[in-house]
């Protein structure tokens, strides 16, 4: 079984009709190896930052299943094998993702830009994720999958709790909305765990909030915890190798 875990602002009623997710795991019903776990109405004064919703299936005191699938509502899935690719892509990466980047360096804002005025690694970048609200959207295609990576694009993230468990490995709660999956990415890195693409079909429906007023506050939180990103002499912990 493979837990889908996701916050929405949209009630319960709301989302299955709603959300590209909610119309996702409709039509993926059938597949009973889904099983969502989805914070609702996750709205002001009392929304939960996604660290938090995650780590609660991450830390649940009596987990039913192994697999986690940390995702965005404003995801389509578009993979209807999507639970046999995650088991497998598992089987290879302790950590899996559908986009990401072969390496880091220092200084570097998110996990497909090496600096702040937001520039491509494009000869680093692997994966595929299709944009736009409605289907058919144009597909950006990063890079060769699957392919051995340092930082994973926080909009799919599948892992088996009992590694993230037996690693110490979980999300940063003050990372509500910004750089959770960067922090969580080099966590896991620095625990020893493997990241990686695979192939699964998915659409973003939504733009990123690069830049903005809040984005920048979190960026400045994330490299005051990991300091040797701002020090361009301090040697980076891991260095992925192209594969």
């Amino acid at each position: 079984m493979i837990e889908i875990v996701a916050a929405t602002r949209a009630s319960q009623a709301d989302f299955r009709t709603s959300t590209p997710l909610g119309l996702s795991l409709s039509r993926l019903a059938r597949d009973q190896r889904l099983i969502p776990f989805i914070t609702f109405s996750n709205t002001s004064p009392n929304t939960q930052g996604l660290p938090v919703v995650y780590n609660q299936r991450i830390q649940a005191s009596k987990p039913e299943n192994d697999y986690l699938l940390f995702i965005h509502d404003d995801v389509r899935i578009d993979d209807f094998f999507v639970a046999d690719h995650i088991i497998r892509g598992l089987s290879q990466y302790d950590i899996v993702g559908v986009a990401g980047n072969r390496r880091r360096v220092p200084n570097q804002p998110a996990w497909a830009f090496i600096d702040d005025q937001f520039t491509c690694d494009t000869e680093n970048l692997t994966g595929s994720v299709a944009h736009g609200a409605t289907p058919f959207g144009v597909v950006s295609r990063f890079g060769s999958v699957p392919a051995e990576c340092e930082l994973l694009d926080g909009v799919f993230l599948a892992a088996r709790r009992s590694t993230l468990v037996g690693k110490g490995v979980s999300f940063d709660a003050q990372f509500d909305f910004h750089f959770y999956d960067m922090d969580f990415c080099r966590t896991a890195r620095v625990n020893g765990l493997k990241l990686g693409t695979w192939h699964i079909s998915i659409a973003h429906t939504s733009g990123g909030a690069f830049g903005t007023p809040d984005w920048r506050a979190k960026l400045s939180l994330y490299r005051q915890k990991w300091k040797d990103e701002e020090n361009p002499k301090a040697p980076l912990m891991f260095t992925a190798q192209k594969l």
